[in-house]
């Protein structure tokens, strides 16, 4: 194993769910809720029936070529685009949301995660092409998520200077008084500063929306890897999945068939994603609202928008485009335009997966290996120092706060504050003391067993004490724990999902990405800690 490089189980972490730690352990309860296990042997499964269903590949490789045509012609993209017109080209996809400034890093791990596994499988499978793919989630129209980004203790925030539905479709006009914000924090001074800031500046001040700032982006930092930074938002994609929106329009079987396997997995699991009657949204400029059936007539909410039948198959085959998936849809629309084979998500994205699998069967679209995004740990120079003055290992740290500081008083207290000895000793008198009382009076068990309660209690409370003291001798120490906590687990959470990728960029532009990708076991569901 590399220096700075540790990897632990998801499971002892304590930040993922039981449904995550139960399918990384293949548990049995989750087997009817997934194919193929996103582990080699699996993956080559995947890799084996994928070629029994075929996409439109000129759609494809032609829509992404125009995409392309403003953005730098990285080689390696350009080779990828014409490889996807071969029936021997899969992709490995990840999606997520355009995220103004790519939100936080777990956008980052996603993309790093696809590049790598592309690359593992080609090693895997040298006859065989894999391209990594970035689905760029344009329609969707949380403003409130994607509008948001941190930079140190600072909190951005971009309110589209009014506009609403997709937030793709957005305007970047407004966008530059929060970028000359940033750019008055941002340091230090130096070439990677000065990169980032002319990259932003090109990304956002320069194309018009925010789609088309986040795919340039995006191929701008990834585009050496070969990454593909798809945009889905186009009338010839939709077209390729219409005859799934005009069954949803009509006969609405998406409902019942991921009501019933989430029925199912509730049985064992908390339910990620409930789907409605209707599973589409209507998506025009500043509108992306959902569309329910009353009668014989289909409306648009909050809108004046509606249709009978005829007019509404009318508006479907004039404007695919119109028409947007949500959350129980857009995996089928994902899997029914690119060659997938495994789709890389968080643990929230495991687990709605794990809903729609019948939902794919009915379509007949493939359902692929479903993949945990690599999680990663970043500990600094002066954190990792902190923690060998502490004495944790790197697993300690994901323990909570409380449990590590009665950990360390522990290891280093010269007095004996801990009560254990003398609550065995306790219970042993206190069970012959319930013995005796009980032999006088039977009806005196209740009683005694109240007064023994308070007894152990008051053990309880006279440990937290002794405690307390003891934390205040050590509060030194204790304070150090409480910094390290703070800043490696920013609100009691994950790094990942506050933090951004600047300051990261800033201190070893590009070779940041590659650290990440070196250090990366795609197959191998381990958590990554990086100490740098």
């Amino acid at each position: 194993m590399p220096d700075g490089v540790t990897y632990l189980p998801y499971s002892d972490t304590g930040y993922f769910s039981r449904l995550v730690t139960d399918y990384l352990g293949k548990a049995p309860a989750l087997e009817e809720f997934y194919n193929y296990y996103p582990d080699q042997e699996g993956l080559a499964a995947a890799i084996e029936q994928r070629s029994k269903f075929p996409i439109n590949r000129e759609v494809l490789a032609d829509t992404l070529t125009r995409q392309y045509e403003q953005l730098t012609k990285h080689p390696a993209v350009e080779q990828n685009i014409a490889l996807l017109r071969n029936e021997n080209t899969f992709s490995v996809c990840t999606a997520h949301q355009p995220n103004l400034l790519t939100g936080y890093l777990y956008f980052i791990y996603k993309i790093v995660h696809a590049i790598k596994l592309a690359e593992e499988l080609k090693q895997m499978q040298p006859d065989k092409n894999f391209v990594p793919v970035y689905y760029i989630g344009s329609e969707d129209n949380d403003l409130d998520e994607l509008g948001t980004f941190r930079y140190g203790d600072r909190k951005f925030v971009w309110d589209a200077a009014g506009q609403t539905g997709a937030v793709g479709r957005m305007s970047t006009e407004s966008l530059k008084p929060i970028l000359d914000e940033l750019f008055k924090l941002l340091g230090p001074p130096g070439e990677n500063c000065d990169e980032l800031k002319d990259l932003l500046s090109r990304a956002y001040l320069q194309h018009k929306t925010i789609a088309k700032a986040t795919q340039y982006l995006v191929n701008e930092l990834f585009g050496r890897f070969g990454l593909i930074a798809l945009d889905p938002d186009e009338a010839a994609f939709k077209k390729e999945i219409l005859p799934v929106l005009q069954d949803e329009l009509l006969n609405q079987n998406a409902y019942s068939i991921v009501s019933a396997q989430a029925e199912k997995l509730d049985a064992h699991y908390k339910v990620q994603a409930h789907p409605r009657a209707i599973n589409l949204f209507y998506l025009n400029e500043q509108l992306r609202e959902r569309i329910e059936q009353k009668g014989d007539r289909w409306y648009v909410l909050s809108t004046e928008i509606s249709w009978d039948k005829d007019e509404l198959l009318a508006e479907l085959k004039e404007h695919p485009e119109r028409f947007s998936p949500n959350v129980i849809l857009r995996g089928i629309f994902q899997e029914s335009i690119l060659p997938n084979v495994a789709f890389i998500g968080g643990g929230a994205e495991v687990a709605y997966w794990m809903q729609l699998k019948p939902v794919f069967e009915y379509y007949k679209v493939f359902y692929p290996a479903i993949v945990l995004r690599q999680s990663v740990q970043w500990i600094g120079p002066v954190q990792s120092k902190l923690i060998q003055q502490l004495q944790f290992s790197i697993k300690d740290v994901f323990k909570p706060e409380v449990e590590l500081i009665k950990e360390y008083i522990s290891r280093n207290s010269t007095d004996k504050w801990q009560t254990g000895e003398e609550d065995a000793a306790m219970e042993k008198i206190l069970a012959q003391l319930k013995q005796k009382a009980t032999s006088v009076d039977p009806t005196l068990g209740r009683a005694t067993e109240a007064v023994l309660t308070r007894i152990k209690y008051q053990l309880q409370v006279l440990e937290k004490k002794m405690l307390r003291a003891e934390k205040r001798k050590m509060q030194t120490q204790v304070l150090k724990i409480n910094r390290l906590k703070n800043i490696l687990f920013p609100n009691n959470g994950l790094q990942e999902r506050v933090d951004n990728f600047m300051p990261y960029y800033l201190q070893y532009g590009n070779q940041y990405f590659d650290i990440l990708k070196d250090a990366m076991l795609p197959m191998e569901a381990q958590f990554l800690v990086l100490e740098k």
